[in-house]
């Protein structure tokens, strides 16, 4: 591999490193979405709820009256309140009822979190090609260690969207309680980590294919071979 190869290989990897990173970071944590249902009683305590790809936590927070003949929602999340969470509870049947009350939730629940761990995988697959590819005649692996960062870039975002489905379903759902949502930082970290896999991804594989002729008639044998 060339020197001047090898330094757009290093920068691109930088990158790939953050990105992989920031999808780590969404696939542990639970601040994927916040929801929060309609408050009957002011001056008193509402359940709002936030959760990830495996943690579902609920926070009981005390709300003060606020301006009649408007429908306000429990929250904001960051007021201070009892908080409770469990792992895996809105995976197992009859756990959180109220929340996922619909047996379709469950399946988004658990296909949003299947999808996530392929994405985890490739991405270790792919950085284990590019540690490789940098020992002598083996930057080969730099072609399927691209293809791997973009398969782990296209799964994570399926993940996103499938929670996105789950989210919006179970707001529209009339077996919940929920009327408001939002996305929080955890799916923002998952949508920024598409974008660097994926760009990310092909930019390692047009880095990693042989030199273009620099002549008409000069084909790609008759090119100078890499060192």
């Amino acid at each position: 591999m060339s020197e001047g190869k090898a330094l757009k290989v290093r920068v691109t990897f930088v990158i790939i490193l953050v990105g992989i990173a920031l999808m780590f970071t969404a696939v542990v944590t639970d601040h994927w979405a916040v929801l929060s249902p309609k408050v009957e009683k002011y001056n008193d305590t509402c359940e709002a709820a936030h959760f990830g790809l495996w943690r579902l936590c609920t926070k009981r927070i005390y709300i003060e009256e606020r301006e009649p003949g408007k429908e306000k929602g429990c929250g904001p999340i960051s007021l201070p309140g009892e908080h409770n969470c469990s792992y895996f509870t809105h995976f197992a049947p009859g756990e959180s009822t109220e929340i996922f009350e619909v047996t379709t939730q469950r399946e988004y629940s658990i296909s949003a979190a299947a999808i996530a761990i392929f994405s985890v995988g490739f991405s270790i697959i792919g950085t284990l090609c590019v540690l490789l590819s940098f020992r002598k005649k083996m930057d080969y692996l730099l072609r399927p260690a691209s293809m791997f960062y973009t398969f782990s870039g296209l799964c994570i975002i399926i993940s996103v969207e499938v929670m996105r489905q789950s989210v919006k379903r179970m707001i529209d759902s009339d077996d919940t309680v929920w009327i408001e949502y939002y996305y929080s930082w955890s799916f923002a970290c998952a949508c920024a980590s598409f974008v660097l896999l994926f760009l990310c991804g092909i930019a390692l594989l047009i880095i990693s294919l042989p030199r273009m002729p620099r002549n008409p008639w000069e084909t790609c044998m008759d090119a100078e071979p890499e060192h």
